[in-house]
């Protein structure tokens, strides 16, 4: 062992002069082989550095790009207080900024706050702005044009859709950079209101907000600004053109531009994508994106917080004041199925009247098993048997009752009023169906949503009504559901009364404590569980086909189709390989 170690110590390289020695020996094979080798050697080296590069190399986003997206309807009142057709909210998302902004994983950020306080009675919720915010006009955003843009929300002429949200909330400026929300009571969601977009005083207050040039020039302080607003003749908007907003409160977006254009149906839509006027689209229909799926197109998909269920009206129809009854339709109808031949599996079914995604907590489940349809029908059409219904000679069920020594023969039918949309129209056809495998007979009538709307919903003339419910946050299931909004114009379609249940909503609206919240309105879950005033039947997906090239994306809980525009300023399209030591280098 001595003698290797003193081997190593005496080593030496050789010297010029004896390699060239050694070379001057070399035949020409031996010289062919040698350079063979020496090249392999470079080569292999040259590939060894260059995987070695790559493994302290990350891809990073760059900005510039474009990206551009088709949408049904015409821009109208791109605002924030007036936006009511997805082509205005489309457009107040990606212009207007708010004091708050939810991200992708449905949590709320500052935006342009600096930060906020709540009082500990949940009364009182006192913002600060952020330094150095602007308008995309250039002027500064002061706590002026947060008092300006609450104040004309509330108004009570303009008639703004977001007018309830702020309902008891007074607003007071209380310096420049300082603003103040004042409630009447505690309101579990109103940091949520908080991202409703501001508008700038010096451009709307001297004017008829309706009349204002910017409800179709709009000026925000959100990521994207108008560039360019393509009418024609008719004064009709084809599309808009927008830039980034380079003092944009959360950064300067990494897409350069976003073009939105305008179609009037969703045929033109698609048609419109297929021919490459447009990059992406959505809220198109489960048959479209099926077939858009199949031809290898970027499908995106989220559940929406709808409810669809069939609502019961007990004063209009007695046969719902018995619980065997209400069990058997619920236990009968096949939700699964009107997903699958429906929605094409873009839905997911239903047991709640809470929408999944709004409140986090283990539903209840309902019971499935493993037993086969016939094997369901039989069951249930025992239960009624035992209830006292039978066949009658057209095949459907009735009873026989004896009151005041009449005796009355009751039959179990009842009709089923919705919309004439071709989704509602099949689903209520599944639903006949398959109440009359077990001997129900239902009677389908459909109406225009006008119609609908004033004829048969306002008065409450129906038996049951197929219907969905928008619900955006966990305090609208007071609208829904609390007995006070029964008549028109509340919303409590099933006619529910319980004054447990009341008890319960009311409580759960203004807790603030969320565990104390959710354990609310599971037990008003579980009230709605025992009473069966309506079969719930599915929420729809919200689906998106997004361009092969966008990067960034993520679909995250959408509310409102408008939400998916939340943290575009995070997309890209564009990248750029550095050294993970640069990764945080921006551009």
């Amino acid at each position: 062992m001595e003698k290797f170690y003193n081997n190593i110590r005496n080593f030496k390289f050789p010297k010029k002069h004896e390699l060239n020695s050694v070379f001057s020996y070399f035949s020409k094979k031996e010289w062919i082989s040698f350079w063979i080798l020496a090249v392999i050697l470079v080569i292999s080296t040259i590939i060894l550095l260059q995987k070695v590069n790559q493994s302290f190399m990350v891809s990073i986003p760059m900005k510039g790009g474009s990206i551009s997206e088709g949408i049904v309807g015409t821009p109208r009142f791109v605002n924030p207080i007036l936006a009511i057709s997805d082509a205005d909210r489309d457009l107040v998302s990606l212009i207007y900024s708010g004091l708050m902004r939810k991200d992708s994983d449905d949590n709320l950020i500052p935006d342009l706050a600096e930060k906020y306080d709540i009082s500990k009675d949940g009364l009182i919720y006192t913002f600060t702005l952020k330094n150095n915010i602007y308008f995309q006009d250039g002027k500064p955003v002061t706590a002026d044009d947060i008092v300006f843009t609450i104040n004309e929300v509330k108004d009570k002429v303009l008639k703004s859709p977001k007018k309830g949200n702020w309902d008891g909330v007074s607003v007071e400026k209380v310096d420049e950079k300082t603003v103040k929300f004042t409630l009447k009571q505690p309101y579990s969601s109103f940091l949520e209101n908080t991202t409703l977009g501001i508008m700038p005083l010096h451009v709307w207050g001297n004017s008829i907000v309706e009349l204002n040039d910017a409800n179709t020039n709009p000026i925000g302080s959100g990521p994207y600004q108008v560039s360019k607003v393509s009418k024609q003749s008719s004064g009709i908007i084809d599309y808009y053109e927008l830039t980034q907003f380079k003092k944009f409160a959360l950064g300067k977006p990494y897409i350069k531009n976003v073009t939105l254009r305008f179609y009037s149906n969703e045929n033109d839509l698609v048609t419109a994508f297929l021919n490459n006027e447009v990059d992406q689209i959505s809220s198109i229909t489960p048959e479209d994106a099926l077939i858009l799926k199949e031809k290898g197109y970027r499908i995106e998909s989220s559940i929406l917080p709808r409810v669809f269920g069939l609502f019961f009206n007990q004063n209009q129809n007695q046969i719902f004041t018995d619980k065997v009854v209400l069990k058997a339709i619920n236990e009968a109808v096949d939700k699964e199925k009107i997903v699958q031949e429906v929605l094409q599996g873009y839905g997911t079914t239903i047991d709640s009247p809470i929408p999944e995604g709004i409140i986090s907590y283990l539903k209840l489940s309902s019971e499935s098993g493993d037993s086969t349809r016939d094997e369901k029908v039989q069951k249930i059409q025992a239960s009624l048997a035992k209830a006292g219904w039978k066949t009658g000679v057209d095949g459907f069920l009735e009873k026989n009752t004896v009151a005041k020594k009449k005796k009355t023969t009751s039959r179990l039918e009842f009709s089923i009023s919705t919309g004439n949309s071709a989704e509602l129209v099949k689903s209520a056809e599944i639903i006949q169906d398959n109440l009359k495998e077990i001997g129900i007979k239902v009677n389908v009538k459909t109406f225009d949503i006008g119609n609908l709307n004033q004829s048969v919903i306002r008065p409450r003339k129906y038996d049951a009504l197929l219907f969905g419910q928008i619900i955006n946050h966990e305090s609208e299931l007071f609208a829904f559901w609390h007995s006070s909004q029964r008549k028109d114009p509340g919303l409590n379609v099933a006619m529910y009364t319980n004054t447990k249940v009341d008890k319960i909503l009311e409580d759960a609206y203004v807790t603030i404590d969320e565990k104390a919240r959710v354990k609310k309105y599971a037990q008003f879950e579980d009230e709605i569980k025992k009473d069966i005033p309506a079969v719930f039947l599915y929420s729809p997906d919200f689906i998106y086909v997004v361009s092969k090239n966008l990067k960034g994306f993520k679909m995250g809980n959408i509310i409102s189709p408008s939400d998916r525009f939340f943290d575009s300023y995070l997309w890209y399209t564009k990248t750029d390989n550095v050294w993970k030591m640069f990764s945080n280098y921006q551009p």
